[in-house]
């Protein structure tokens, strides 16, 4: 992905925030990305799932929550939530958090071989509670968060092969996503309370998360400094409490970084951030109270398309969808789903080749966890 700039300062409540965020080319946009055509072009009726998509694309279902993935003995978790895919020989991966109370929650996974057929599906963390959306790592482990108060990471095998790992160093807090920064060597997390923190963890050796320093991001006369939070184990005081100045962020839910730019997003108030890694600022990319007949509401997990250098949003409310914002600061529907009132739709992630994007429908048509769908989108992405 491309890098994005800030283009102009505006005010909202009592800070100066910066809006507005584009690619590596002049733009004179005056407000965070404006609703637009879709590159993709306009949906098209709901297929046989209940998924309307653009012209050229189509969609299946690879697994249920409750019941045997086909081809396997698995039985596919209730409540599938953050997700990620991985390289796997010829094939690839799709790991899925279940978010539901212990003993149910954890994570699973999907293998698929090089046509995308589904070769195998089992079980990568069990015993844990309410794992939401996580993250991937460089060294092909999952992230798996619990979004509960003192919540803990798990480090994961997607491929099935190694323990989990609790990742204490990491911090308690009630956790949603993690992001990978390799070029700063830190670890981003969100943490989903309305008046909660952005964080992240520096390793003491990149690559083993067992031991580091947890840092929140602060501000203080407009200038924002990282600070070491004195008690990452959040008790009695939480993490978010411990620093003065501490940015607030109300409901934090996805994240994902790529070229010097973490974005994440906050459910409390609807908007996509894009923090500056580079220059230590950051933006409010899309605000669906500064935009026009907003396409995007509910926003929560997110991922990119590495080559197009678009973002993907999922909606857990709104009309269930899942919105592009393209570099040419444009917002518009990509996919929706009929049926799903009741759900939210989470744990949107590419294969590695970028021409199948992977989602879930965590409480399906029923309403239930253990209604989840999990969903499979190819078509002609953009290069």
């Amino acid at each position: 992905m491309h890098r994005r700039n800030v283009l102009r300062a505006a005010v909202v409540g009592t800070g100066s925030v910066a809006f507005g965020f584009t690619m590596t080319r002049p733009s004179f946009a005056a407000y965070p990305v404006q609703t637009g055509p879709s590159p993709y072009g306009s949906l098209q009726s709901a297929d046989a799932n209940g998924v309307l998509l653009p012209q050229g694309f189509t969609s299946r279902i690879v697994a249920r929550s409750s019941q045997t993935v086909p081809g396997t003995s698995y039985t596919w978790h209730g409540a599938p939530d953050g997700g990620a895919c991985y390289a796997d020989g010829t094939g690839w991966i799709y790991t899925s958090n279940a978010e539901l109370s212990a003993p149910a929650g954890g994570a699973g996974a999907l293998r698929f071989d090089a046509s995308g057929n589904v070769i195998d599906a089992y079980r990568t963390l069990t015993g844990t509670r309410r794992n939401c959306a996580g993250g991937a790592t460089p060294w092909q482990t999952w992230l798996s968060c619990e979004e509960i108060d003192l919540g803990y990471t798990y480090e994961t095998d997607p491929f099935g092969v190694n323990a989990a790992v609790r990742r204490d160093a990491m911090g308690r807090f009630k956790k949603e996503a993690a992001a990978c920064d390799p070029d700063r060597k830190v670890v981003y997390q969100t943490e989903d309370v309305s008046d909660g923190a952005f964080y992240r963890f520096k390793p003491t050796t990149w690559g083993d998360l067992s031991s580091g320093t947890l840092e929140v991001l602060t501000e203080s006369g407009g200038a924002l400094t990282w600070r070491t939070v004195p008690d990452p184990d959040g008790s009695p005081t939480a993490t978010r409490n411990q620093v003065a100045n501490t940015k607030r962020f109300n409901g934090g839910e996805g994240c994902y970084y790529a070229e010097g730019v973490c974005f994440f997003t906050t459910k409390g108030d609807n908007r996509v951030w894009a923090y500056d890694a580079v220059n230590n600022t950051i933006v409010i990319a899309y605000d669906d109270n500064l935009t026009p007949n907003p396409p995007l509401s509910g926003v929560d997990n997110i991922t990119g398309a590495t080559a197009s250098g678009d973002l993907f949003v999922a909606e857990d409310g709104g009309n269930q969808e899942i919105c592009i914002i393209t570099p040419d600061d444009i917002v518009a529907p990509f996919l929706r789903l009929s049926g799903h009132g009741s759900s939210e739709i989470t744990g949107p992630a590419f294969n590695p080749a970028g021409n199948r994007l992977y989602f879930s429908s965590q409480r399906g048509t029923t309403g239930s966890s253990s209604g989840g769908m999990t969903f499979e989108v190819t078509g002609p992405f953009r290069s």
